[in-house]
């Protein structure tokens, strides 16, 4: 099921990004596990340095799309 497949993609150690496809073929990139929250009927996903955000119903969505690049570690800065 792609929720489980999205559970494995967020919990991967080190982490890939991702792309999630939507029904009407929307593409939404994941950068960062921590920009994601699977809620219960729904997956939400911010968009990274802005206000936006999307919320996807489970049943539309489609496909979980491998960009096959790891992310890096980011750095804090203080």
């Amino acid at each position: 099921m792609i929720i489980d497949t999205l559970k494995e993609k967020l919990a991967a150690d080190p982490f890939r990004r991702f792309i999630v496809r939507s029904s009407s073929g929307e593409g939404y990139r994941v950068s960062t596990p921590d920009l994601v929250v699977l809620m219960k009927s729904s997956f939400f996903i911010a968009q990274p340095n802005s206000d936006r955000a999307t919320t996807i119903p489970y049943l539309h969505l489609a496909a979980v799309e491998e960009l096959g690049e790891a992310s890096k570690p980011r750095r804090r800065t203080r």
